[in-house]
């Protein structure tokens, strides 16, 4: 009697697209030791250029990930730099997904594996701009001359207590932060002009020709 194949380890997966150019990128990315495929071949083979290289790099180094996930990618469409840039992007949001609370998930699961994709309640958003853009803002510091005044250390003080452990979430906060200000998560809208009429490209004229 044959023996029964041992059933896959339960995964987990954070899915998202990114877009540049005509390029799409579809990114899973799930707890690993650091892993890139895209289509089916290492990051280094896939791209040959450095610069493409860091491009799909940079979110899994400015959120200190690089080692601790595994990263999938089926890219079409496009060029080498295009796919790089929609990867970079897909990856990015997969990340913003990764640390997102759950009420901004979605999840879906198949047998073992579970699929999860950033979910926005749009009633919820639109709710918390408007409070953002109601709030006044607030004052600016005022600033004294003169030098700045240090704390004098008192003799037999009793020292301050060391500062208490980060909350996971406040964590989570600082990861989508630094992906928003890196600007990772942000769709770059370049694309190729088109030819206009007349003219031999998007700006491009014909040769003046005095006879």
């Amino acid at each position: 009697m044959a023996e029964k194949k041992a059933s896959k380890a339960p995964r987990t997966y954070y899915i998202a697209t990114g877009r540049r150019k005509t390029a799409v990128a579809r990114v899973r990315v799930t707890e690993g030791k650091g892993t890139i495929l895209i289509n089916d071949r290492p990051v280094d083979q896939y791209f040959s250029e450095d610069k493409d290289r860091a491009a799909v790099l940079g979110p899994l180094k400015i959120t200190d990930q690089a080692n601790r996930v595994d990263v999938f990618v089926k890219t079409t469409g496009g060029g080498i730099t295009g796919q790089a840039g929609a990867v970079c992007q897909g990856l990015a949001r997969a990340m913003k997904t990764m640390f997102s609370p759950a009420s901004e998930q979605k999840s879906r699961v198949f047998n073992n594996t579970t699929i999860i994709k950033g979910y926005q309640d749009e009633k919820k958003a639109s709710e918390k701009a408007k409070a953002i853009l109601a709030k006044p803002p607030a004052p600016a510091p005022r600033v004294m001359g003169g030098p700045a005044l240090l704390p004098v250390p008192v003799p037999g003080a009793t020292p301050a207590a060391p500062a208490a452990p980060l909350d996971p979430a406040e964590v989570a906060t600082g990861m989508i932060k630094k992906l928003r200000d890196s600007g990772y998560l942000t769709r770059d809208a370049r694309m190729k002009e088109r030819k206009k009429y007349g003219l031999r490209g998007a700006r491009r004229g014909t040769q003046f020709s005095k006879r």
